[in-house]
């Protein structure tokens, strides 16, 4: 398959933003990248080049970030991740990824509606019962593996522990490198990584150590409550994203 130039260029600004968004504030971005490489490719084959991408980000992130994060929130939540992605693993066929993404979408917005509501009163960690961990670990797994939009109920969760920035970094990434390491062993086994798509990941996988690179500047230079808005305004985004593409496609 030949792939022009501007594919390439779109390609490598999602991948150096993705990158900037996971590095330096837990993520968030990345929800756009799969929407902008569809403009020029089918969506399974972007997915399927943004896995390893996804993946080696995760490994090098998590390095970095080795000794700040919390095991135990990732503990709680990585039970009901691991079972919605064997949900959605089951189920991916049959799926109408669009509906997950307007679902989640809501979710998202939920989560900085409540921030916006409280940010005042909001100045230690929330208490979140036990059965709704648990779920958004699900909702969280299940959406991930079917419409690759599992960001939202994970940083609304996470956001609520006002974690120290580099700690909330290292945790959401540390469980994220879980689920992508699982997804990208379902992907192989039904035949989504094709030595093609390995090739374009390969020619632009240098982006990534740029993006992610500059992600751990900005994380050096911008203060708590300053993370925490950010934060708060890349969900927002990603709502407004996951919104826009369900309703949409599912209309059309």
């Amino acid at each position: 398959m030949e792939l022009s130039p501007t594919f390439y260029v779109v390609t490598a600004t999602a991948i150096l933003i993705t990158g900037i968004s996971k590095s330096g504030f837990g993520g968030g971005l990345g929800v756009m990248s799969v929407p902008l490489m569809s403009l020029f490719i089918a969506p399974q084959f972007a997915a399927a080049i943004l896995m390893p991408i996804l993946l080696a980000m995760d490994i090098i992130i998590v390095w970095h970030y080795r000794a700040r994060w919390s095991r135990k929130v990732v503990m709680v939540l990585l039970p009901g991740a691991l079972i919605g992605l064997a949900l959605g693993a089951a189920t991916f066929q049959a799926m109408n990824a669009d509906v997950i993404r307007f679902l989640v979408g809501i979710l998202a917005m939920v989560f900085v509606a409540q921030y916006v509501l409280h940010r005042r009163r909001e100045t230690k960690p929330r208490q979140t019962p036990g059965p709704l961990v648990f779920m958004l670990g699900t909702v969280s797994g299940f959406a991930s593996f079917v419409a690759h939009a599992g960001g939202p109920p994970v940083k609304g969760f996470l956001l609520r522990q006002r974690l120290e920035k580099s700690v909330f970094v290292g945790t959401n990434t540390m469980f994220f490198f879980s689920m992508n390491a699982i997804k990208s062993l379902a992907y192989g086994a039904m035949g989504q990584l094709t030595p093609e798509s390995l090739k374009v990941s390969l020619w632009l996988s240098p982006v990534l150590v740029l993006g992610i690179g500059l992600g751990m500047l900005l994380h050096r230079f911008v203060d708590q409550s300053m993370f925490i808005r950010i934060v708060y305004g890349f969900l927002f985004l990603t709502g407004l994203r996951l919104l826009w593409d369900g309703a949409t496609n599912t209309l059309l």
